[in-house]
């Protein structure tokens, strides 16, 4: 039986990690988790989870939670984060926790040794350099959730790396990939989270219609296939059936399929090298499918997917002020204090404002996240 520790346990991908667990008791058990201040939802995780540990983000709640279940320890705030990270019992962290947060936590866990299944782009935007350093010197895997690297992943089992020409991204493009950019003027927040194919969080689904999301995978996959960003594409695909592929160097492709189901890339993260059944699953029938489109991404449509790309390549600092800009102006647009054109706008800015860090520690990482957060809230 793997142990496993939960960071996010009320998100999107931390209650769909719950399903997974549900359905393989005998295989998996809850040992820590961490929540952010849904009280109901954590009273009904320790209620069928019965876990050891859980941190709630805020003192007081730890407090009203803990007076209701005497036989389990809790704790709070990012040194919560981290006691579930580095969990004793736990042989995996699912690090499913929403921005920049998850870098410190999951930098603890490596160095404890901890297997990470990471979901967190964030982590890997902001310090990828580091993250991937630890993991090296430290013998630890890092196994990818998100769909998209889960399909790499899956179709590299068996191939050589040296052999990839180039990984090939899949995009669904979001709620706005049929509008022009004069159509998205007057949006709505609403709008902007009526994803056509994704049950995702707010964050992640105005990501997705701004085509950040997917350049922060770009970056993402970066450190995890040690890939240049030359050889990284983006592929608009509207049904999300063909998760990402890989092109080699002889021409053959091999991708990976399957319906739109974060559960199936969660549970392999969890089960690898290993697969178990996953019943509740929808069967692909590309018979009933009938067709699938494809096409090529533009760059000047979606402006956020450009500057992922050069805020990639620039390395250093500049993906650290990306993520952090996008968090803050994103947090700005869901409350209704600017358009959503305005956090493309907002994020190069502040891209333009940063005085670039080549190689940044830790220390240097966190101010240039801190101070493109404020640079971002001078502007609204």
């Amino acid at each position: 039986m793997k142990h496993i520790s939960l960071m996010g346990a009320t998100g999107s991908i931390g209650t769909q990690t719950l399903d997974v667990l549900k359905e393989h008791p005998d295989e998996f058990r809850l040992s820590a988790f961490s929540v952010g201040k849904n009280l109901d939802l954590a009273r009904k995780i320790i209620v069928e989870f019965q876990p050891e540990l859980v941190s709630l983000s805020e003192k007081n709640d730890m407090e009203v939670l803990k007076s209701e279940f005497p036989g389990i320890s809790f704790t709070y705030g990012q040194q919560g984060l981290t006691e579930v990270a580095v969990y004793h019992k736990a042989d995996v962290l699912v690090n499913a926790v929403l921005g920049s947060v998850g870098l410190e936590p999951t930098l603890q866990a490596i160095e404890e040794k901890k297997t990470i299944a990471i979901a967190n782009k964030e982590t890997l935007v902001t310090a990828g350099h580091l993250v991937m350093e630890a993991a090296k010197k430290n013998g630890v895997s890092l196994l990818p959730v998100d769909s998209e690297h889960s399909a790499i992943f899956q179709a590299l089992q068996g191939e050589k790396e040296k052999n990839i020409e180039k990984l090939i991204l899949t995009a669904s493009g979001g709620s706005f990939r049929d509008k022009t950019r004069e159509e998205l003027q007057n949006v709505t927040v609403e709008q902007a989270l009526n994803h056509p194919n994704w049950s995702m969080g707010a964050k992640i689904t105005i990501d997705s219609a701004s085509m950040m999301n997917k350049g922060l995978e770009v970056i993402e996959a970066h450190w995890l296939f040690s890939m240049p960003y030359e050889n990284i594409d983006v592929l608009l695909h509207k049904e999300s059936i063909i998760h990402s592929m890989i092109e080699f160097h002889d021409s053959s492709v091999i991708a990976q399929l399957g319906t739109p189901d974060m559960r199936v890339p969660i549970q392999y993260a969890l089960t690898y090298p290993d697969r178990l059944p996953l019943p509740s699953a929808n069967r692909l029938n590309l018979a009933e499918i009938g067709k699938l489109h494809f096409t090529a991404m533009d760059f000047n449509r979606f402006r956020c997917l450009q500057l992922a790309y050069d805020a990639g390549k620039a390395g250093g600092s500049m993906p650290t002020v990306l993520n952090a800009a996008n968090e803050a102006a994103v947090a700005a647009f869901l409350e209704g204090k600017i358009s959503f054109l305005q956090i493309e706008e907002y994020i190069e800015r502040a891209l333009h404002a940063h005085q670039h860090i080549a190689n940044p520690g830790l220390t240097e990482i966190k101010s240039a996240d801190a101070e493109a957060r404020k640079y971002v809230s001078s502007l609204i």
